[in-house]
């Protein structure tokens, strides 16, 4: 990453008071050409007040209140847009819950300059997953076999959610047709930047249970994700996907 690169690590909350603050300012030291967006759905727990306030104190943190809560991928898409018009080199997704550690974002920074995307993995070297309980262990493990088989992805953990994007991949992706609001938006995001030929490369993180607040997945979610991976592979096939 040279001096005049810079990237962006977006923060979608919703209702992430406890946490906010403190993954802001456990991201902002690690290197001087990162910046931060917090992308906030309009939380009820004034974690978009914590925004602000954070604006104001630390010209390297931006902040986009969006009106609704619609779900992960439509936070991310609006996060991608303004990444893309301020001009961004490099852009990351990352959780707000110190479930993606801080201590990888210099490993992603070195595997970005030789690939396009790279994506935090929880399962490319073994299981890596912290004080998960052994049921959402094995659902998120068999999710990612099964979106495999089904895709085609050749990812170990294609529901993960830490990654750093080149912005040209954001731009060769039509952003306004990503369907997927869940968790499956991590599979539509990595199957369109695949198909598209752009190089992806796995590396090993540690995941952690969120140390505060509660977690996100629903039933819905997980329904979306069943049916999104054959709508995936069927625009694939007949290569209409992206």
């Amino acid at each position: 990453m040279s001096q005049t690169q810079r990237a962006l690590i977006i923060f979608p909350t919703y209702n992430e008071r406890d946490n906010i603050e403190k993954i802001v300012h456990s991201v902002l030291p690690l290197d001087p050409r990162i910046n931060v967006l917090i992308v906030d759905d309009n939380s009820p727990d004034g974690t978009g007040a914590i925004a602000d306030r954070l604006v104001k104190q630390e010209k390297k943190v931006n902040v986009l209140h969006r009106e609704f809560k619609e779900g992960l991928g439509k936070a991310y898409i609006a996060g991608f847009k303004w990444a893309i018009e301020q001009g961004y080199d490099f852009i990351f997704e990352m959780d707000a819950d110190f479930s993606h550690g801080p201590e990888h974002i210099k490993d992603f920074l070195r595997a970005i300059q030789d690939n396009d995307l790279v994506i935090g993995s929880r399962y490319v070297s073994g299981v890596n997953v912290i004080n998960w309980p052994m049921s959402r262990l094995l659902l998120s493990y068999y999710a990612n076999v099964y979106s495999r088989i089904i895709t085609g992805l050749p990812l170990r953990d294609g529901t993960g959610g830490f990654k750093c994007f080149r912005r040209e991949v954001l731009k060769a992706i039509d952003l306004d047709r990503v369907r997927s609001s869940g968790y499956s938006f991590q599979i539509e995001m990595s199957m369109l930047a695949w198909k598209k030929g752009f190089k992806i490369k796995e590396i090993p993180i540690i995941f952690y249970e969120r140390r505060a607040g509660s977690s996100k997945m629903s039933k819905k979610i997980m329904r979306e994700a069943i049916w999104m991976v054959w709508w995936l592979r069927i625009k694939s096939i007949f290569g209409k996907l992206g």
